[in-house]
């Protein structure tokens, strides 16, 4: 627009403007009014031509009208009850631990390098346990007796499923070579870090659409599916699977998961119940694992070196060979054996008693 010779003569826009703007400011202090108010200041900042054509007593108008426009406190002063649930949140040590930084240091990931010269899964690895010599040789082989109609359906789904894999992969029909070791360790972990990431994603959902906390099962449950995946690196390291391997490793995770998911959604105290069954038994599988070893009857995994990744993770010293990761590993499985039945028999909004990386 052009301006004006006379910069007192204002156009009839700007008159127009300057009539709604005053009805406006004075219509309500509200914290609507002061946002609009903002709005418009915005607007005019960024108009040089209309701040040219206004007159001084419009000007001395809008400036009054800063000065006296009310502080908006509304979004600092809580209500009694919003105070009382602040606390509440705040005084909630057993859901609030699982929210405290990790204390591990974190490496850069332009960084890359851990301590053995390798880019590390363990560098970015969540709070998990690490053993003690005296931890991982005290493990033993427990069994939550079934109580209810539920633990039994789980109970009896877990053994049904060991007894077809048993069969299908040779377990059942004696002793079983390293090489078949590898595919069995390989083949359960790829499944048993599924339950973990169903659970944390089921609980993050409905923590989202219900809109209410979780009280720190995700952390617990994201901690346990990593573990088992850890479990898997350090199994690849010593095989590379084939084509076929991992098209039945596809169809059965495939499976697997469609069925967890759906059982998870139905009933989480049958799910949590399914996988600490699930973990006795890899309990016992890696019991007998390790009592072949110490018999003598697996030569390869006696001599073989803890991988890097391993060693990383489970904060090994360099001299550790495969059956300290066995014995580590064991250890994870009989504590998600615990964590899962202690969440089987908990309520859905009861605060989880297992702090990171317990």
């Amino acid at each position: 627009r052009r301006v004006h010779g006379d910069s007192s003569v204002v156009p009839h826009s700007i008159q127009h403007f300057t009539k709604f703007f005053a009805r406006t400011m004075l219509s309500s202090n509200s914290r609507f009014t002061s946002r609009l108010f903002l709005q418009q200041q915005h607007l005019l900042g960024h108009s040089n031509l209309l701040l040219k054509a206004a007159t001084p007593s419009a000007l001395r108008f809008v400036a009054t009208t800063t000065a006296s426009a009310p502080k908006n406190d509304q979004l600092s002063d809580s209500s009694s009850v919003q105070k009382q649930k602040a606390a509440a949140i705040a005084n909630a040590e057993s859901d609030a631990i699982h929210f405290k930084k990790d204390l591990v240091k974190h490496h850069h990931p332009l960084a890359g390098v851990g301590p053995h010269g390798m880019h590390d899964e363990a560098v970015h690895a969540l709070p998990h346990p690490i053993w003690t010599d005296e931890a991982v040789n005290s493990v033993e082989i427990t069994h939550f007796k079934p109580q209810k109609i539920v633990d039994r359906l789980a109970y009896c789904s877990v053994q049904g499923i060991r007894l077809m894999f048993d069969v299908f992969s040779g377990y059942k029909f004696g002793r079983i070579d390293e090489r078949g070791w590898l595919n069995r360790i390989v083949f359960l972990e790829t499944v048993a870090g599924v339950p973990g990431m169903v659970g944390a994603m089921v609980r993050h959902l409905n923590s989202l659409r219900r809109m209410e906390r979780d009280y720190g099962w995700i952390h617990t449950l994201l901690e346990e599916a990593e573990n088992e995946r850890m479990h898997l690196m350090t199994a690849m390291v010593l095989k590379k699977p084939g084509p076929i391997f991992r098209f039945g490793v596809l169809a059965s995770q495939g499976i697997f998961l469609s069925m967890f998911s759906i059982s998870y959604l139905i009933s989480p105290r049958f799910a949590h119940r399914f996988v600490g069954y699930l973990e006795e038994e890899a309990v016992k599988t890696y019991t007998h694992l390790l009592a072949e070893m110490d018999k003598g009857n697996l030569p390869l995994f006696i001599h073989t070196p803890a991988p890097p990744v391993s060693r990383d993770y489970w904060a090994l010293p360099e001299g550790a060979t495969l059956r300290d990761v066995i014995l580590a590993i064991r250890a994870d499985e009989s504590h998600h054996r615990d964590v899962n039945h202690t969440f089987a028999g908990m309520q859905r909004n009861s605060p989880n008693p297992f702090p990171p990386g317990h």
